[in-house]
């Protein structure tokens, strides 16, 4: 593994950057504040400002660290950060990295999402090294298993009552990819 750090990634509609302190307020109003946004996830709705700030800080201090994987998905239309795509998991000795995002709700059915992923796919693959990257959804939030669908992961089943949410405990539908297949081995 060559562990590289959150790099900034362009893609043709976005930026995928690390975090500064002042998107705090860009964060907080375009989807950390949006119970729609966090419903499905594992993190309450941010009801200040204040703990949008804390959360970003605790990011900003964490990017020293080479294994770190947190992007802030900027379009280039919109010029701040509307949502967020990271590794929230890892394994090394299986070379695996887990992705976890969320967009802000006016971004949705764009292909924001699945252009951020690809390209984060893409680096974590050719770049970093892993062999496997794998994500998963609720069922009841099926146009998050569309992104996954869309950057060409296989569905490789879903796990009764294996995840926790804002909604309590809920199926995991797991999705995956191996670095042979991508490249197209």
């Amino acid at each position: 593994m060559n562990h590289l750090g959150t790099q900034t990634l362009i893609t043709p509609r976005l930026t995928l950057r690390p975090f500064r302190r002042e998107d705090a307020e860009a964060a907080f109003r375009n989807w950390c504040s949006d119970d729609e946004v966090t419903k499905f996830l594992r993190w309450p709705t941010h009801r200040s400002l204040s703990v949008t700030e804390g959360v970003i800080g605790d990011w900003v201090s964490q990017y020293a660290e080479p294994t770190f994987y947190q992007w802030a998905i900027v379009p280039v239309t919109v010029g701040e950060p509307v949502g967020t795509i990271s590794v929230v998991e890892q394994n090394e000795r299986a070379k695996l990295a887990h992705i976890g995002y969320c967009i802000g709700s006016r971004w949705w059915h764009q292909g924001i999402t699945t252009e951020a992923f690809r390209a984060v796919m893409d680096f974590l693959f050719r770049q970093v090294g892993y062999n496997r990257i794998e994500s998963q959804h609720d069922p009841d939030n099926p146009n998050s298993g569309r992104v996954m669908q869309n950057c060409g992961m296989t569905c490789e089943g879903t796990l009764r009552q294996a995840d926790w949410s804002n909604r309590g405990i809920v199926d995991a539908v797991r999705y995956g990819n191996l670095r042979e297949e991508y490249e197209g081995i």
